[in-house]
């Protein structure tokens, strides 16, 4: 009699495991259908141009499904969202996220771009129409930002399907950065600073060189020069501008 209780209890106990093993592999499932339906649903969204809806399922998969088959995209495309929507606070903060999550991940280049980009377009529209000043005069803050990003992709991936296009833009920012530079240079010159105008041209010089500020900087020397009464130093910057813009004039 006690043998046949024990083996009852023994066939309870597989029972109730069984069951139980049942109730984890349908939540699980269900788990992954509703991902998916999230996923898809911020898909069509984004398809159909309706960004604001994309980043809300997006959001609230990465949130209740951080693990899942479909987090990493959902991260991707929420950078992309977030950049579309000309949030770009929150989508530097997820490519970053993103980033440091997943240092080894095959996407990790896209994630860089779009960190570049984001900060390229936060540059180029930031006060378009709120400020009057034109680009050069305006703080190169997120120039610099953007400029890093792209350079750290290319140094990452040089033969990504990317690293053309960040080339490209890297030239538009270092021209951008060496006019600002100029600029500052420029308000020196007007506040009769001409050691700290000095600065400021050579440093275009030196550091962007092939930028069409470089002439200007260098024609900038020459006069600072001559006005701290530095006649060697001024012909030298005049001797370099003649030998590499022979054509010049301002």
């Amino acid at each position: 009699m006690r043998i046949v209780r024990i083996i009852s209890v023994l066939v309870l106990i597989a029972i109730v495991a069984g069951c139980q093993s049942n109730r984890a592999t349908t939540t699980e499932a269900q788990r992954i259908n509703n991902a998916f339906k999230l996923f898809e649903r911020a898909q069509q969204s984004m398809l159909s141009g309706n960004y604001r809806s994309a980043v809300q399922y997006l959001e609230r998969l990465d949130s209740l499904y951080p693990f899942g088959a479909y987090s990493h995209r959902a991260q991707l495309n929420l950078i992309f969202s977030y950049y579309k929507l000309n949030d770009y606070a929150s989508g530097i903060a997820a490519a970053d996220r993103f980033i440091r999550q997943n240092p080894r991940h095959k996407d990790l280049e896209y994630a860089y771009y779009m960190k570049g980009l984001i900060n390229y377009s936060s540059e180029k529209g930031f006060g378009k129409e709120l400020f009057s000043a034109p680009l050069s005069e305006r703080d190169a803050s997120t120039a610099r930002q953007a400029f890093d990003d792209f350079a750290e992709l290319v140094r990452l991936f040089p033969n990504s399907h990317y690293a053309k296009d960040a080339r490209q833009r890297m030239i538009y920012l270092r021209n951008r950065l060496a006019e600002y530079e100029l600029h500052v240079a420029n308000y020196y010159m007007r506040r009769e600073a001409y050691q700290a105008a000095v600065s400021r041209a050579k440093y275009v010089v030196d550091h962007y060189p092939k930028t069409p500020s470089v002439p200007y900087a260098l024609k900038m020397m020459e006069i600072a020069y001559n006005l701290l009464e530095l006649p060697d130093l001024a012909e030298n910057a005049r001797q370099v501008l003649l030998l590499n813009y022979p054509g010049f004039k301002e």
